[in-house]
């Protein structure tokens, strides 16, 4: 089962699905696609920034479940994560522009064609459980976008929000448990009253 690095790994997997995907066109080198912020642009032409995750409650609350004879553990916490795909151009300030949204396409059409991350990118505790992640693009408005940008002192940038359904990460807490052996019954009879 996945650890407390999934997120990170998961990140980690998408910035790989976008350089295999997106060089040595539109972005001329795998190293200008990188997990971080969309305000640190130095050097990326692609940045991969987790900003929101959430819990997926659709089965309600986590319960135990038996592993072995003697045990039971917590079921894992099933995750989504948000991340804010933006392209960054250096290319001289005519082409900038253009450049920038052959960059964002590459990154959507990438995404289309792979929804499901392939496992060769997966690594940690990741490749270890091997889950189906899906990867999707979301539909936010212009008002939503400029939430999750939020930094006033930098113009905003062409982004896309991608949504990974899928994340696993196990649970630390388990019990143990007995199975019963024997059991002893005491049936005792208790005469009727008598009617008078």
């Amino acid at each position: 089962m996945a650890d407390y690095t999934a997120i990170f790994e998961t990140g980690n997997a998408l910035v790989e699905m976008f350089r295999d995907a997106l060089t040595p066109e539109p972005v001329s080198k795998r190293e200008m696609i990188s997990l971080c912020s969309p305000y640190e642009s130095d050097n990326n032409a692609l940045t991969v920034h987790l900003f929101h995750i959430e819990e997926d409650r659709q089965n309600g609350m986590p319960r135990y479940v038996a592993v072995g004879q003697d045990r039971m553990e917590m079921e894992p916490t099933r995750l989504f994560a948000y991340y804010i795909i933006t392209a960054h151009s250096t290319a001289p300030l005519q082409v900038r522009e253009a450049d920038t949204y052959r960059i964002i396409g590459a990154a959507i059409q990438a995404i289309a064609d792979s929804p499901v991350i392939d496992r060769k990118y997966m690594t940690g505790s990741l490749e270890a459980e091997a889950p189906t992640l899906y990867a999707s693009v979301e539909n936010y408005d212009m008002e939503k976008m400029q939430k999750v940008w939020n930094n006033p002192q930098m113009p905003y940038k062409a982004s896309i929000v991608v949504k990974v359904a899928g994340i696993n990460i196990e649970s630390k807490r388990s019990m143990k448990i007995s199975r019963v052996m024997d059991a002893e019954f005491d049936v005792q009879h208790k005469p009727k009253p008598n009617p008078s």
